[in-house]
């Protein structure tokens, strides 16, 4: 059980986030989406988002092989495409934020796989998924576990 539900005790701040998220969803491809809320979620360590993302994925039709390799992409890089690994790169830097985290390098390669158009998008679904994993981690939602939500 959560502490709060933000649903009904934050109503214009959750739809706010939302709308954040369908404005990310629609700029962003689904694909990729789905790889850059995971990894952000591994990193936040936000095993409700962890799970709800890895499970989205699979239904989107992305290989296990790819949905657990998210979680050491530098060391399996011959699994993903060139965007999606300068996107994840991004990811990490975003999610880590510090005076040394998003280098000039970092962003050069995207930039070199995304116009400035799609870098925005990029920053904003990364940021949007960093305050859900907050959200989740501090109203202290956990994976559903019941008929529709089965562990197998």
């Amino acid at each position: 059980m959560t502490r709060i539900d933000m649903t009904r005790t934050n109503k214009l701040g959750y739809a706010a986030v939302l709308g954040l998220e369908a404005y990310a969803r629609k700029s962003v491809d689904a694909r990729l989406y789905d790889l850059i809320k995971l990894r952000a979620s591994l990193l936040n360590g936000c095993g409700y988002c962890v799970d709800m993302h890895s499970t989205d994925g699979a239904k989107q039709g992305i290989p296990q092989r790819i949905l657990h390799a998210v979680g050491a992409w530098q060391h399996a890089k011959g699994l993903f495409e060139e965007r999606e690994l300068a996107a994840l790169a991004l990811t990490d830097a975003i999610t880590r934020i510090g005076p040394d985290s998003v280098t000039d390098e970092v962003w050069e390669a995207a930039a070199a796989h995304f116009d400035e158009g799609e870098l925005g998008a990029l920053v904003l679904a990364i940021s949007t998924i960093n305050v859900w994993n907050r959200v989740a981690i501090a109203t202290e939602m956990t994976p559903p576990v019941d008929d529709k939500h089965p562990i197998a």
